[in-house]
């Protein structure tokens, strides 16, 4: 109120010499401007919009230092109305965490994996399916097909995407030599928080999974609750998995994707065009994250031989093992856990037309 009773002052000194209708006095013409001022100012504020968004991204990483850029350009695209916090480093916790905080409003947003936002939309487990794609030239094709339904998708669940930034292809890494499912069976190998599709697949090679959020695993690896865990290169060195690893086995195992996702209702409240300068920049930032991290793979697997871990190939014949029953388990889980019904019959031929054309 502090603000208006100063603004009431200084009209009086700029009214009193106003000549004014009958039966109005200087003070009442005050009151009423003071008002009218106050509903402006009020106006103002209320639509100013603050996104919180969390994400793993380490402080001063190259994604943290892109996703900045773009708070900043958006700030200053939307004069100041939108304004965009991140809190890095998972200091807002685990994916399932974040999606909480998010539900309350404490939150309005987070850049997730994947494998973290499947309790909201299961079918973002799609591109993570184990063995589904074999080079990132097929992943290519697929995504340039299907992205645009899947953040469609999304909005009907009340969240708001911008993109999959690829961020490449997860390789088994342990302390062991893995060459076979033999050399896997009874070793506990990772899964994320919320992935069941990953999670069954692996009951179904009788291997051992443990579930961990991702902010969990170095921890697992130290203490010996994890032997295995399947992830990109980048991301082994960029989260320092790969200091508890001796060997990488190279096969694609999954593909992985980063997915920003903000609550739709927090979003809608801004204006139109604010929402469309959103939607550019944040889709833009992650399609520079997708380029960014092929290249950053390339780069740690050379740093990772650099560090004296061995890149060894799987036993010959072992992956079409591996492949078949994967390939039933992926159907059988899909068939059943939710999911949009033919989007995986879909992938799979595009896949099969792909393969053909080649």
């Amino acid at each position: 109120m502090d603000i208006f009773r100063r603004l009431e002052h200084s009209l009086l000194g700029a009214l009193s010499d106003l000549e004014l209708p009958n039966g109005y006095t200087i003070m009442k013409s005050i009151k009423i401007l003071t008002l009218v001022s106050a509903i402006f100012l009020l106006a103002g504020t209320a639509s100013a919009q603050v996104f919180k968004i969390a994400t793993i991204a380490p402080e001063n990483s190259a994604w943290m230092i892109e996703m900045r850029a773009a708070a900043a350009e958006i700030g200053e695209r939307t004069s100041g109305r939108v304004t965009v916090k991140y809190y890095g480093g998972g200091v807002m916790g685990n994916d399932r965490k974040v999606l909480r905080k998010m539900r309350i409003g404490q939150l309005q947003g987070g850049a997730f994996a994947a494998s973290g936002l499947l309790e909201r939309f299961p079918d973002l487990s799609i591109y993570g399916l184990p063995l589904l794609f074999e080079s990132l030239e097929e992943v290519d094709y697929v995504q340039a097909q299907i992205d645009a339904q899947l953040m469609a998708g999304m909005e009907k669940v009340g969240l708001v995407g911008f993109g999959s930034a690829g961020g490449g292809f997860a390789y088994l890494m342990g302390g062991a030599p893995a060459r076979t499912i033999e050399d896997l069976q009874g070793k506990k190998t990772w899964v994320p928080e919320g992935d069941a599709v990953t999670y069954a697949s692996m009951e179904v090679m009788r291997l051992s999974p443990v579930v961990l959020p991702i902010s969990d695993v170095l921890t697992g690896l130290q203490t010996g609750l994890l032997d295995y865990v399947a992830t990109p290169t980048s991301a082994a060195l960029l989260l320092q998995w790969y200091t508890k690893v001796k060997y990488v086995t190279m096969q694609p195992i999954a593909y992985t994707v980063g997915i920003m996702a903000i609550e739709k209702k927090v979003f809608d409240k801004m204006s139109l065009e604010d929402q469309n300068v959103f939607r550019e920049v944040m889709t833009r930032t992650y399609v520079t994250f997708g380029e960014m991290n092929r290249s950053d793979n390339v780069k740690a697997e050379a740093a990772l031989k650099a560090n004296g871990i061995e890149f060894i190939e799987p036993a010959p014949g072992a992956i079409a093992s591996w492949a078949d029953l994967v390939a039933a388990s992926n159907a059988k889980i899909w068939a059943e856990g939710g999911y949009t019904p033919d989007l995986l019959a879909r992938v799979e031929k595009m896949l099969a037309d792909y393969r053909a054309a080649q």
